[in-house]
């Protein structure tokens, strides 16, 4: 028999929303690594505020709603908050009731501003990645690292020199500015839009653009991140993030450490031995006009191993993580000024990358 289109409204609805999301749906494993690793936060929490005042938005509700802008590459708070205020799957996930109104952009990002200046993206991904089922599926001994840019949130007409100097854009929206035949620097000039961004160039014959420079340590197991920072756009910047990066991790042991060949510095080689770590590092072949073939930092007593193969293939996965962080993560072009809120944000995302995969690799272990 046909069903009649009834536009009649039920008053009330005795349905939990926990039942309206399917009993297998990947976000529910996710939301159980969430808690857990939040949970190991909570005194950090305690700690950020007052015992006196209105109740702010929590925080854990805080960061899984940014998770939840990284899962689903929603581009702005304005539109992650109208889903949250429709979608019950969002409404779940974050934790708030059914009842309860979805709150407004401006206040999310406020709130949320206060976590990503107290550094927290750096705890919660080190929280989740210390939880002990976690902890089974990550590497001890051999790791790789790697960074890539992430353009900045300036255009290049806001590139002007730091004297005030220099004739400024023509009028309207999108005014004509004519910089040919002017030499710019990083040292001369900055962004009136965002003075953290610098201006690079990745390799000769790519254009220089405003960026920043996002830093990964992945493990070689199952190819996970334990760790991620963002710094300045400079030549030097990969090195001096790898060194931070491995100073952070505890360790009493010698390890490895895979990298592309613009890690093959002396200097560089020479403090990861300091530290006990084997440069699993590519040659730097490149050959100058002249034929000479510039001098490696890696000595042959390093590439005989059959490891360094091992690591020279295994590296390459670290780009798999960059592609989801600046695809579906959305993160090609970041949409926030200054360099403490942009490295929150990526590392946001790699904690969100971690999340889509670590449910799968539990499952993969064996009972």
């Amino acid at each position: 028999m046909r069903g009649r289109d009834d536009r009649s409204e039920s008053l009330f609805s005795y349905v939990a929303l926990e039942k309206r999301i399917p009993l297998d749906h990947p976000l529910r494993a996710i939301r159980r690594l969430c808690d857990e690793a939040l949970c190991c936060l909570d005194a950090r929490f305690e700690a950020l505020y007052s015992g006196t005042g209105r109740p702010s938005i929590a925080p854990e509700m805080l960061l899984r709603a940014t998770l939840l802008q990284a899962f689903f590459s929603v581009r702005s708070e304005r539109l992650l908050m109208e889903q949250i205020d429709y979608n019950l799957l969002f409404r779940w996930f974050v934790g708030l009731p059914m009842d309860a109104p979805a709150w407004h952009a401006t206040v999310f990002t406020h709130n949320r501003d206060r976590l990503m200046e107290a550094d927290v993206a750096r705890e919660f991904l080190g929280a989740l990645m210390g939880l002990g089922k976690v902890r089974k599926l990550l590497s001890s001994d051999h790791f790789s690292v790697d960074g890539t840019l992430i353009d900045a949130w300036a255009s290049m007409k806001s590139f002007r020199p730091k004297d005030g100097s220099g004739e400024p854009p023509g009028p309207g929206r999108n005014g004509e500015r004519d910089f040919r035949k002017e030499k710019r620097s990083n040292e001369t000039h900055a962004s009136t839009t965002d003075p953290d961004a610098r201006l690079y160039r990745k390799a000769d014959g790519h254009p220089s653009r405003l960026c920043f420079m996002g830093h990964v340590l992945m493990e070689n197991r199952n190819g996970l991140a334990v760790d991620a920072t963002l710094t300045h756009a400079t030549g030097k910047a990969e090195r001096e993030a790898a060194l931070s990066m491995l100073d952070r991790r505890p360790r009493n042991h010698r390890i490895t450490l895979g990298a592309d060949k613009a890690y093959d510095v002396t200097e560089f080689v020479g403090d990861l031995r300091q530290r006990q770590v084997t440069p699993h590092i590519t040659v730097q072949g490149t050959v100058s006009s002249t034929g000479t073939v510039r001098k490696t930092a890696i000595d042959g007593r390093t590439m005989r191993h059959a490891g360094y193969a091992i690591s020279q293939r295994i590296r390459k996965r670290i780009e798999e993580i960059f592609g989801w962080v600046k695809k579906p993560g959305g993160l090609t072009k970041t949409k926030l000024r200054g360099r403490s809120k942009v490295e929150a944000v990526f590392t946001f995302a790699i904690i969100a990358c971690n999340l889509v995969r670590i449910p799968r690799l539990l499952a993969m272990q064996p009972t």
